[in-house]
C-alpha cells in the first residue's frame, strides 16, 4: 500500500501562486509515477499534470502548461505542483495520485492510490 498527503492549499488571489506537497509512505518503490488531479464543484476530476519517478519526465493538460510545474524529490518521496498566474478557473481540490502503470496516463481510473485532496481557491 502507498499514503499520500496533500498540503499547501489554501485562498489566493488571481495571478497569485501557490505550491502543493505530497508526501508519498509505504511502498513507494512500486508505483511508477504521481499524478495531480482537480475537482472543481460540479465537474469531473480532471488530469492536472504528471511525472515519472526515474527519469523525472512529465505531462501537462493543456489548461495548465506554462503556468504550472510538477517536481519530485525522490529522497523526500514527495511530488510538488508549482502553480503560478492562477485564475479563479483553477479554483477546485486538488488530488495527489500514484499509478502503478509505466505508461503514460492521464484517466483517474488509471491511477491506483489517491490522497485526501487538498482545496484550492482562486478569487478574482
Amino acid at each position: 500500500q502507498v499514503q499520500l498527503v496533500e498540503s499547501g492549499g489554501g485562498l489566493v488571489q488571481a495571478g497569485g501562486s501557490l505550491r502543493l506537497s505530497c508526501a508519498a509512505s509505504g511502498r513507494t518503490f512500486t508505483t511508477s509515477a504521481m499524478g495531480w488531479f482537480r475537482q472543481a464543484p460540479g465537474k469531473e476530476r480532471e488530469f492536472v499534470a504528471r511525472i515519472r519517478w526515474n527519469s523525472g519526465s512529465t505531462y501537462y493538460a493543456d489548461s495548465v502548461k506554462g503556468r504550472f510545474t510538477i517536481s519530485r524529490d525522490n529522497v523526500k518521496n514527495t511530488v510538488y505542483l508549482q502553480m503560478n498566474s492562477l485564475k479563479p478557473e483553477d479554483t477546485a481540490v486538488y488530488y495527489c495520485a500514484a499509478t502503478l502503470s509505466p505508461r503514460l496516463v492521464v484517466m483517474s481510473t488509471d491511477y491506483d492510490y489517491w490522497g485526501q485532496g487538498t482545496q484550492v481557491t482562486v478569487s478574482s
